[in-house]
């Protein structure tokens, strides 16, 4: 079993329970601003995270504040590493201005779903990435695209799975438009949990076993309960002997 895993949530898209959330999570992925937030939220998040000693990532997006960069778009590859490149380049400014710094990458909503499954998108990001700063990780599910072109141009990837999604037996998440999309039972979410920590296997919703690599935990900061799921699921967690700690950077 692994009983070291990071915890992260998407923070700075305006839900109002950052300050808590921060105090469960070792990782905070931060809105750049094209789905949600502003230059004065990225910076007081980015502050906020590194007075609580989380992890501090970037989290770009489709440009899409009208469906919270969750509506699926097609891009040309040059337009993708842009903005991209466009959104991580004014975070790491944001972070140096607030004496931080960026330790990983995880895209939002389609960008990275589609990522998760289009070969040249996940390889245009991976591209974006090393080309802004290659010491970062990526967030990334594993046997995904995005893990796949992480690899081949040896950018370092975190495998991430998700609490407080339902999957598909593809792999997949269950999408945002279908009912049994969200997992709202904070016990049922850590038995979950355990199963891929110990296992590496986690249950669709058809009821099939789908292999995950868990090394970091999503709890979706914009989801209703999110604070107290957070603090069920991490208590559980600690008391089973796993230790909550961010990816570390090797000299």
């Amino acid at each position: 079993m692994n009983l070291v895993v990071d915890l992260n949530a998407d923070l700075g898209e305006g839900a109002g329970h950052d300050d808590e959330l921060l105090q469960l999570v070792s990782s905070a992925s931060i809105a750049c601003g094209f789905h949600a937030g502003d230059p004065v939220s990225i910076l007081a998040s980015i502050r906020a995270a590194r007075e609580r000693g989380v992890a501090v990532g970037a989290h770009p997006s489709f440009a899409d504040r009208e469906n919270f960069g969750r509506m699926e778009v097609a891009l040309p590859a040059g337009e993708a590493f842009a903005i991209v490149a466009y959104q991580l380049g004014a975070f790491q400014a944001m972070a140096t201005a607030a004496g931080a710094r960026v330790n990983h990458v995880k895209p939002h909503g389609a960008l990275y779903n589609m990522a998760v499954r289009d070969e040249k998108l996940a390889e245009w990001i991976v591209q974006t990435v090393l080309a802004v700063d290659p010491s970062l990780f990526l967030f990334a599910p594993g046997e995904s695209a995005l893990e796949r072109a992480a690899q081949s141009a040896k950018l370092r990837v975190v495998r991430e799975v998700f609490a407080d999604r339902n999957y598909l037996a593809d792999g997949s998440l269950v999408p945002r438009t279908r009912p049994d999309a969200l997992l709202h039972d904070s016990e049922e979410a850590a038995v979950r949990v355990f199963r891929m920590l110990r296992e590496g296997v986690v249950r669709s919703v058809e009821g099939k076993d789908v292999e995950v690599q868990a090394e970091t935990i999503c709890v979706h900061g914009d989801t209703p309960g999110a604070v107290e799921f957070a603090r069920s699921l991490r208590t559980s967690l600690e008391k089973n002997g796993v230790s909550i700690q961010a990816p570390r950077p090797t000299p």
